[in-house]
């Protein structure tokens, strides 16, 4: 077996949503599929999956939300600029036209870490963002600022190399992951100087869904390890990282998911299928192959100052 080149840890977004969800996530995290999870504490089946997380010892993290479903902060409920005519948060669109307005949320991220200290008894090991609203401008310095109130100082950066150059990706999904990419990178130094921590490698656009292969993994992993030219940060001499993924059983309808009930992806197979390749064991021997160690856990890793300063670089098609 080659020596660990890179520690990986693989978290499953969206804990919460649904029972079905929970419990698919539960099946991936206990076949060793999974080494984390990201909660959502608006979705309908929180407290379920706050209870075990605690049964099976699962290193969980806050899946920040603030573009699905109903507020948690009672203040927000009655915004009429942010929520739709349902009373529920306005979608990833809307969020942003919500943001263009200059509307700041820090009240909401507060009332999601203290939801989370009390389904869960402790804070976050991590905060990221469903839906990747954490980077987005008028979001990134606030999402910063609750961090570090808290001490919750490990997060992502979703800039992931070569995925310009995937086949699969339809344009809509082109066009949505250059602004993420974009927001992303300018994201970076605003964590940075917030002393916020992310992986050196972020893994996760080209693996969602239908994409979940062993195949479209393998790639991932090698264009990561490939070092950046001429990058002005010393090469690491273990990589850091984080696969973001997307398992459960498809949701059914009455079920509630974080307001109005699950969308088009919840509903799909897609879920399914990246519950059964994170839980091959073909995959985990490919994580040997590669030189790749599971881990649980965001501590020790360090920002990468660089990120911000090769815009350039992550632009090319590999």
């Amino acid at each position: 077996m080659p020596e660990a080149r890179v520690k990986l840890v693989v978290t499953g977004d969206d804990f919460g949503y649904c029972a079905r969800r929970n419990r698919g996530i539960v099946e991936v995290f206990r076949a060793g599929g999974l080494s984390a999870v990201s909660l959502l504490v608006n979705g309908a089946g929180a407290k379920d999956a706050a209870e075990l997380a605690k049964r099976y010892a699962i290193p969980i993290g806050l899946h920040a939300n603030l573009s699905e479903g109903v507020p948690v902060c009672a203040a927000l409920r009655g915004s009429a600029s942010l929520l739709d005519g349902r009373g529920l948060l306005r979608g990833k669109a809307g969020f942003r036209e919500a943001l263009r307005a200059g509307l700041l949320l820090m009240e909401e991220l507060r009332s999601q870490v203290l939801l989370f200290a009390e389904l869960l008894g402790h804070l976050p090991g991590h905060m990221d963002g469903h839906q990747h609203v954490h980077v987005l401008p008028g979001v990134r310095e606030v999402f910063a600022r609750v961090l570090a109130d808290f001490g919750v100082l490990y997060t992502r950066v979703p800039v992931e190399r070569g995925w310009r150059s995937c086949p699969w990706l339809p344009p809509h999904l082109h066009l949505f992951y250059a602004q993420v990419e974009q927001d992303a990178l300018e994201a970076a130094p605003v964590f940075s100087r917030h002393g916020i921590r992310w992986p050196d490698v972020y893994l996760g656009l080209t693996t969602m869904g239908q994409n979940m292969s062993i195949s479209n993994v393998r790639r991932a992993l090698r264009l990561a390890l490939e070092p950046p030219p001429c990058s002005p940060c010393p090469a690491p001499r273990v990589l850091t990282a984080e696969l973001m993924a997307h398992p459960g059983y498809p949701s059914w309808p009455a079920e509630g998911g974080c307001g109005a009930g699950p969308d088009e992806f919840s509903r799909s197979a897609d879920r399914r299928r990246e519950m059964e390749t994170l839980s091959d064991p073909a995959l985990l021997e490919l994580y040997a192959q590669e030189g790749v160690q599971l881990c649980n856990t965001l501590s020790g890793v360090v920002p990468c100052s660089c990120l911000s300063m090769t815009y350039e670089y992550y632009l090319q098609p590999f």
